[in-house]
C-alpha cells in the first residue's frame, strides 16, 4: 500500500499542521540525523505520524521551531517515539523543547514481555507482521536532494510507529501504561539535567585508583575536555582521549615530550593543546589539600556477587509476577549503589536513582533481603 507522503518545507506550513496536530490524541515522532565528528547530532530529516499520513519535515529549510516546540510540550498529546535518546537530543537541540508526555514503544514492548530492547524492525514484524527494508543507518540524511529510498524509509518509519502504539497501547494495563509514560518521563529528566563538568571525573575509568590529589587533576582534565567539546561542536575522544585521561592524572607530565608518550595520546592533541594541558597539569596539580575532591570509591569486591544475585533474583521474581521483561527491574548501576551504600555490615540506603514505581514495589524488599543477609552466621 503506497505511503501518503506530505513534505513540510516552510515556517508557515510547519505552524499550519502543528495547529492540526495539537488537536490530536497522539502523534509518531522520528528524527534522522548526522553525527559523525561533532559532538551535537545535525538534524537531517523529521518525521511525524498522525496515523495514517507521514510527514517529513526538512530542518535546512525551517528556522521557527515555535509551533513544533509547542506540540512537543502540550501534555495532552502523547508523543510516540522508539529508543528516543538520540531523537531527544536532536528536538532539544532544535525545538529547546522536549516531548512530554513521552511513550516510547521499545519500554511497551518490554512491558508486555515482547522482548527487551527491541530493535524497531524486529517490532513491526512482531506486531504488524510487516519485514521492513534494511535501514538507511549509512545515509548521508543532510544531501539534497534525499534519494526515493531515503524517503521511502523515513516515510514507513512514522506511519507505521503510529500503528504499532495503536495495536500496543490497549494491551498495556492502566498501571503498565503509566509506567512507561514515567519511564519516559525519566529519559526526558535525564537529558534535562545538565552535566557539570567538575563531575564527570567520577565515571572516568580507574578514577578510584588515584589519590585525592590525582583527582584534582583528573576533575580538571574532565572539565576541560567536556567544556571544549561543547565549545568546538567536537567528539570528546577528538579533545583529549578517553584511555589518556587516567594516565594524564597518575604520572602529570611536565613537557611536550612525556605528554606524547601518555597511553593513547593522538599526536593531534600534543600539537593542539598539549602547552595548556602542561600548564593545566601544572596548576591543579599544585592546589592546597583542603580542595582536593573526596576519594572515589572503589569497585565492590568480588564477595559482594552473592548479594548483587540475591538482589536481582528480588527484580526477576517481580517482573515474572508482572509478565514484564526482566531487563526492565532493576539496573545493575542501581544494586551497585544500594550495596557500596552500606558494605559489607551496613545499614543501607536506597539509592536515588531508584525511583517510581520500583522503589514503592522493591525497596522495601530489596532493603530487607540485605537486613536478613546480614543476619546469617
Amino acid at each position: 500500500m503506497a505511503i501518503d507522503i506530505h513534505w513540510i518545507r516552510d515556517n508557515d506550513s510547519l505552524g499550519r499542521l502543528c495547529a492540526e496536530w495539537q488537536q490530536l490524541p497522539f502523534v509518531a515522532l522520528d528524527t534522522e540525523f548526522m553525527r559523525v565528528d561533532t559532538f551535537y547530532p545535525i538534524a537531517g530529516l523529521l518525521q511525524v505520524g498522525d496515523g495514517e499520513r507521514a510527514y517529513l519535515i526538512d530542518p535546512l529549510t525551517i528556522d521557527n521551531w515555535q509551533p513544533l516546540a509547542a506540540l512537543l510540550e502540550n501534555p495532552a498529546v502523547v508523543k510516540v517515539v522508539h529508543a528516543c535518546s538520540e531523537d531527544l537530543e536532536v528536538l532539544l537541540r532544535l525545538t529547546g523543547s522536549l516531548p512530554a508526555p513521552l511513550f516510547d514503544t521499545q519500554l511497551a514492548a518490554a512491558y508486555l514481555n515482547l522482548g527487551f530492547s527491541m530493535g524497531y524492525s524486529r517490532l513491526v514484524q512482531e506486531v504488524l507482521g510487516i519485514e521492513l527494508p534494511k535501514g538507511e543507518t549509512r545515509s548521508d540524511w543532510l544531501q539534497r536532494p534525499l534519494s526515493e529510498t531515503q524517503i521511502s524509509y523515513a516515510a514507513e518509519d512514522a506511519v507505521h510507529l503510529a500503528e504499532v502504539f495503536v495495536r500496543l497501547r490497549p494491551k498495556l494495563s492502566d498501571d503498565k501504561y503509566a509506567w512507561v509514560l514515567e519511564d519516559g518521563a525519566e529519559l526526558v529528566a535525564n537529558l534535562r539535567r545538565e552535566i557539570d563538568p567538575y563531575e564527570v571525573y567520577r565515571d572516568a575509568k580507574l578514577a578510584w585508583k588515584l589519590s585525592r590529589a590525582q583527582l584534582a587533576v583528573l576533575r580538571e582534565l574532565c572539565a576541560w575536555r567536556e567544556k571544549e567539546a561543547r565549545a568546538r561542536d567536537l567528539p570528546r575522544n577528538r579533545i583529549v582521549r578517553e584511555h589518556s585521561l587516567w594516565p594524564l592524572a597518575r604520572t602529570q607530565p611536565d613537557n611536550l615530550g612525556a605528554l606524547a608518550k601518555i597511553e593513547d595520546m593522538h599526536p593531534r592533541t600534543v600539537r593542539q593543546d598539549g602547552e595548556f594541558l602542561l600548564d593545566l597539569i601544572k596548576r591543579s596539580g599544585s592546589v592546597s589539600p583542603d580542595q582536593w575532591p573526596p576519594a572515589v570509591p572503589e569497585p565492590l569486591p568480588v564477595d559482594a556477587a552473592a548479594l548483587l544475585k540475591q538482589l536481582k533474583a528480588i527484580g526477576q521474581a517481580e517482573a515474572e509476577r508482572l509478565n514484564i521483561a526482566p531487563e526492565l527491574m532493576l539496573r545493575k548501576k542501581t544494586l551497585e549503589a544500594l550495596l557500596k551504600s552500606g558494605f559489607p555490615n551496613g545499614p543501607y540506603q536506597l539509592p536515588d536513582s531508584l525511583r517510581g514505581w520500583r522503589r514503592e514495589l522493591m525497596g522495601q524488599a530489596l532493603l530487607d533481603s540485605l537486613a536478613t543477609a546480614g543476619e546469617q552466621p
